[in-house]
């Protein structure tokens, strides 16, 4: 199960045996894929998986709505490999992937923003973006996905104490860090992310998290705590909160 298909993802191919097997002249490890929203970077990678087999697709419908209408992805798609749809309930109601027998999933609405190209942008629909909570009905274990958090909302609260590991959307340190920089004028809160530190920011939440891993992902290139030796990466080592890796493997 492929959870977003970013636009590096022949390099994650080509680095990752499991995704790519190489059992024939064209393999894919890739049984399935899932987007969590319509942003650029989190789809446009499909193209590259154009000349494969029939992708299985699973996306909410406001998701679907955006890539065969204002960025029409899967209309592309359907002059190569071609796609089948599946919907993503929204309102707590779980659902499974045929291709991935024996892993339960289910979409948690979040708050965040529609990608810029959306009519919806300011005024996202309910599914616009979602975090992915799965899990594995014989070891129990579960694991939480949310790469673009915009505001800390009850639902989200209540998820994160269900899952065993998180892997949160770690994005900005501060609110106005790609202006403070130089290299932008928009603020995290422009991009539907939810800065680390400051008042309200997701450390605070992951401080009173109890759960046996907090990891952050989706971090940008302004970010601090890329840096090993930042005060700000310190602060996390204390914290116990640590951050993804390229290759890294989980178990649940």
């Amino acid at each position: 199960m492929l959870v977003n298909a970013s636009p590096d993802l022949r390099q994650q191919l080509t680095r990752t045996p499991l995704l790519q097997p190489a059992r024939a002249s064209r393999d894919t490890g890739i049984q399935a894929v899932i987007l969590i929203d319509s942003q650029l970077d989190h789809t446009s990678g499909l193209l590259t998986l154009r000349e494969g087999k029939r992708l299985p697709l699973y996306t909410t419908a406001a998701v679907y709505q955006d890539l065969t209408g204002a960025f029409p992805l899967v209309r592309v798609l359907e002059h190569y490999c071609g796609s089948s749809w599946h919907e993503i309930p929204l309102h707590g109601r779980g659902f499974t992937v045929a291709e991935i027998p024996g892993l339960e999933f289910q979409a948690i609405p979040l708050a965040s923003k529609a990608p810029p190209y959306c009519p919806q942008h300011s005024t996202p629909r309910p599914g616009e973006t979602i975090g992915l909570l799965v899990r594995d009905p014989v070891t129990g274990g579960t694991i939480f996905y949310a790469p673009g958090i915009g505001r800390i909302e009850p639902r989200l609260v209540s998820t994160l104490a269900q899952a065993d590991c998180v892997l949160l959307d770690g994005t900005f340190w501060s609110e106005d860090e790609m202006q403070r920089l130089g290299v932008g004028k928009k603020r995290a809160a422009d991009m539907g992310h939810l800065p680390l530190n400051g008042p309200g920011g997701l450390l605070e939440l992951l401080r009173g998290l109890k759960v046996k891993r907090k990891i952050l992902i989706h971090i940008n290139n302004t970010n601090p705590i890329l840096d090993d030796d930042s005060p700000e990466r310190q602060q996390l080592a204390r914290e116990g909160i640590e951050l993804a890796w390229d290759g890294m493997h989980l178990r649940l």
